[in-house]
C-alpha cells in the first residue's frame, strides 16, 4: 500500500515548524508565491498520478505474475532488501532524469523553485511518463506489487525532510544517507553541483558511481534551473521544457537530430537550432530570483485559494473509490483549473479574476447539484464567501500595477 496520503498531515506540520524556525532565526527561505507554486505542483502531481499509474502498474503485475525469478515472501528482512533495491533503481531513474532530455523535461519541475525549503519537496512533476520503466527489474526479482507501492512511498516520504536549509551537516550520516546538506548540493545550479547526488535515501550509490559532490562552504548553492520559469503557472512549469523540445525537433533539418533532441544529453541542441534560435546564457554572478511583489492581502488570498484546492484534492483522494470515472475526471479538471487560476492571481494578471469567477461558478454548481455531505457544502460556500469579500480590494491593485505582460520578454525558457 502507499503511505503518501497518510503522511500529508505530517508534511504540513513540518512545514509549520520550519516556518516557526524561519521566524525565530529571521531567515528568508520562504516566499508566499514560490511556496504556493510548489504546493500546487504537489497537488497536481497527486491528481495526475492516478491517471498515469494504471497501465504501468498493470504491466508490473503481469511481469511479476509470469516472469518473477524469485519469491521473496513478506518477512521484514526481505522488505528491507526491497527498500534498498528500490532506492538503487531510483538512483538510476533520477540520474537519467537529469542526463536525458525527455526525462529531464518531466523532472525539471522539482528543480524549478529558486528557494529551498520543505515546500520544495512537494514540487513534484505531473508529466513523468517513463520513470516506471526503471522499476520493472524489481518484478523479475520477485518484489510483490503491493510491497513495491509500500517501499516506493516510504522512499518518497524520506526525501521530504532533506529539503531544508535549517539542518547542517550530520557527521557520519553524510557518508551513507541522503542528508539536507548533500541534497542542497543536488538542487543547486552552480556548475560544480550540476548532475550530482542522485540518491533518494542512500548516498552510497553516488559515492560508488562517481556522482557525489559535497556541499562546499566556499560555493553556496544557488537554487533553481538554468532555464528559469519566470512564471507561477503550474502547467507551464510542467511543460516548458517539453515545449522547447517540440520546437527544436520540429524546426531542425536533420532527421537524426529530430530524434536526438529527445533522447540526447540534457541541454544538447542541434547546430542549426543554436545558430538560428539561440537561447540566452545565464550569468550566475548576477543571478536574481524571479519575483512579483505582492500585498499582504493578495498573499492571504493566494493561500486561501490554495487551501481550497488542497482541500478538494484530499477529499477526492480519500473518496476516489466511491466516484465514477467521469466524476473523477471532472474533479481532476477542476483542480488543474483552480491551480492555474491561483498562479495567474499571484502574477497580478487580470485573467486570474475571470478564472476565479468561473471557478466559483463550478463550485456553486457542484453544491446545488451533487449529493455531497452538508459539511462539504458548507465548507465550499465558506471559501466562496471569504474570497468574494476580498475581491473588491484586490481588484483595485490592478489599477496601480504595471502589467507583468509588459515585461515578459524573458518568459520563454532561457539557459
Amino acid at each position: 500500500m502507499s503511505y503518501i496520503i497518510y503522511a500529508i498531515p505530517f508534511f504540513f506540520l513540518l512545514i509549520a515548524l520550519e516556518l516557526l524556525a524561519e521566524y525565530v532565526r529571521k531567515t528568508d527561505y520562504y516566499r508566499t508565491n514560490d511556496a504556493i507554486n510548489s504546493l500546487t505542483a504537489g497537488v497536481l502531481s497527486r491528481m495526475f498520478g492516478i491517471l498515469k499509474a494504471l497501465v504501468p502498474f498493470t504491466l508490473y503485475i503481469m511481469l511479476y505474475d509470469n516472469y518473477a525469478l524469485f519469491s521473496l515472501g513478506d518477512s521484514i528482512w526481505l522488505g528491507l532488501l526491497a527498500f534498498v533495491l528500490y532506492d538503487f533503481c531510483y538512483y538510476w531513474n533520477h540520474r537519467f532524469g537529469h542526463e536525458t532530455s525527455i526525462l529531464w523535461a518531466a523532472h525539471v519541475v522539482h528543480h524549478s523553485s529558486e528557494e529551498y525549503n520543505l515546500t520544495t519537496a512537494l514540487r513534484q512533476t505531473s508529466g513523468s511518463f517513463l520513470s516506471w520503466i526503471f522499476y520493472l527489474p524489481l518484478a523479475f526479482l520477485g518484489v510483490d506489487p503491493l510491497l513495491l507501492l509500500s517501499v516506493g512511498s516510504l522512499n518518497l516520504i524520506y526525501q521530504f525532510w532533506v529539503h531544508t536549509r535549517h539542518i547542517g551537516r550530520l557527521g557520519w550520516l553524510e557518508w551513507v544517507f541522503v542528508t539536507p546538506s548533500n541534497h542542497r548540493a543536488h538542487h543547486a545550479q552552480n556548475q560544480i553541483y550540476i548532475d550530482r547526488n542522485y540518491g533518494g535515501v542512500f548516498i552510497i550509490w553516488d559515492r560508488l558511481f562517481g556522482s557525489f559532490q559535497d556541499e562546499l562552504d566556499t560555493e553556496p548553492p544557488i537554487y533553481g534551473i538554468r532555464k528559469a520559469l519566470h512564471s507561477w503557472n503550474p502547467i507551464y512549469a510542467n511543460t516548458h521544457v517539453y515545449q522547447q523540445l517540440i520546437k527544436d525537433s520540429w524546426r531542425t533539418k536533420a532527421w537524426s537530430d529530430k530524434f536526438k533532441v529527445w533522447f540526447g544529453k540534457t541541454g544538447w541542441r542541434p547546430a542549426d537550432m543554436e545558430r538560428d534560435y539561440p537561447l540566452g546564457r545565464v550569468d550566475l554572478t548576477r543571478f536574481e530570483k524571479f519575483d512579483i511583489p505582492l500585498s499582504t492581502l493578495r498573499k492571504v488570498y493566494g493561500l486561501i485559494q490554495h487551501g481550497l484546492t488542497t482541500f478538494i484534492g484530499l477529499v477526492f483522494l480519500l473518496n476516489i473509490t466511491q466516484l465514477a470515472v467521469v466524476q473523477q475526471l471532472l474533479v481532476i479538471a477542476w483542480v488543474v483549473y483552480a491551480s492555474v487560476a491561483v498562479g495567474e492571481i499571484l502574477s497580478l494578471k487580470l485573467l486570474g479574476w475571470w478564472l476565479e469567477i468561473v471557478k466559483y461558478l463550478f463550485v456553486f454548481a457542484a453544491v446545488m447539484t451533487q449529493p455531497v455531505p452538508m459539511w462539504l457544502n458548507l465548507t465550499l460556500v465558506a471559501f466562496a464567501l471569504v474570497s468574494a469579500m476580498m475581491w473588491p480590494s484586490l481588484r483595485k491593485e490592478h489599477a496601480h500595477h504595471v502589467k507583468p505582460e509588459e515585461n515578459e520578454e524573458n518568459i520563454a525558457i532561457t539557459s
